[in-house]
């Protein structure tokens, strides 16, 4: 019979209770460097995928804004209005189906069409009267850029849908709120752009924007409007606010002419009195706004 002495047994004893706990440290650590590889490697991928995606839509933007089929008055009118910046801001892609309501004479519409002609749809919500006669020839004239645009009408309180309920990812309006709050139905219109936005879907707004200080005109007779008002008038149709940008600032505009912003260039209203003195102020000071129309999670109110 072999005699193990206490101190030779408590030694043995501790040699195994410490390769068992190496052992166990191995495997936890293992796991571990396993369980992070999982979680840190596919947002690193996910995100060269998006920053390649927004690489490749912003050159895209870039070939429209620079495309010869823009005439030289309209390309440069860039400096003011900034198209690159604020379709970017708003979030604009090439694979989105989007709608711009009331395009005037097509001078976003000539960047939007070809910009979505292969990848996504553009609907064009036109309004009343003879402006839309010009635009559907502009439209008519080059099927290459334009040939894909589908023209709906924005006539209320008549006609209000805009596209098929649900279908947009993106509404687009540039200086029309005014125009709407003249004619009394700024309200229904922005129900009509929330209703056919997707949920999660975008609202991006440009408007020359008003003195905070003035109280608001209800009919917008000078052109402007308060930031806050267009907020409410989103927020009471049910859009979510995201935010603004400076992108169209003017600080030069001091919003207080003798015909409203149509002193302002390009309109000019006044022609050649104090036409320098208006030249040098530039186009009028505008807010940039983006809303989204919020995803409804079944079960909550």
């Amino acid at each position: 019979m072999t005699f193990t002495s206490p101190v030779t047994a408590s030694i043995r004893f501790l040699l195994i209770s410490f390769r068992r706990a190496i052992s166990l440290w191995s495997t936890a650590f293992l796991a571990l460097a396993v369980l992070v590889s999982m979680i840190a490697l596919p947002p690193l991928t996910v995100s060269a995928q998006t920053a390649a995606g927004d690489s490749a839509a912003g050159a895209a933007l870039k070939r429209a804004l620079d495309s010869s089929s823009r005439p030289a008055t309209d390309k440069d009118r860039d400096r003011y209005r900034h198209p690159f910046e604020t379709l970017t801001w708003f979030g604009l892609k090439p694979d989105m189906t989007v709608v711009e309501i009331w395009p005037g004479g097509g001078w976003y519409t000539e960047i939007l069409a070809p910009y979505l002609k292969q990848n996504g749809k553009l609907y064009a919500a036109v309004a009343p009267g003879e402006n839309t006669a010009a635009y559907r020839k502009k439209l008519a004239g080059d099927s290459a850029d334009y040939g894909k645009v589908v023209v709906t009408a924005l006539d209320p309180p008549a006609k209000l849908e805009l596209a098929p309920p649900g279908s947009a990812d993106m509404v687009l309006t540039f200086r029309n709120v005014h125009n709407w709050m003249r004619r009394g139905y700024a309200e229904d219109v922005f129900k009509a752009m929330y209703r056919a936005l997707k949920p999660g879907g975008t609202l991006g707004i440009e408007e020359h924007r008003g003195d905070p200080a003035r109280a608001q005109d209800p009919k917008a007779a000078s052109g402007y409007v308060r930031e806050d008002y267009v907020i409410k008038l989103a927020a009471d149709a049910g859009f979510a606010f995201v935010g603004g940008s400076e992108i169209n600032a003017n600080p030069k505009d001091t919003k207080n002419y003798p015909q409203g912003v149509w002193t302002l260039p390009p309109t000019l209203r006044l022609k050649d009195v104090d036409r320098s003195k208006y030249e040098a102020i530039g186009e009028s000071d505008r807010m940039t706004l983006k809303f989204v129309k919020p995803i409804k999670i079944a079960g909550r109110s």
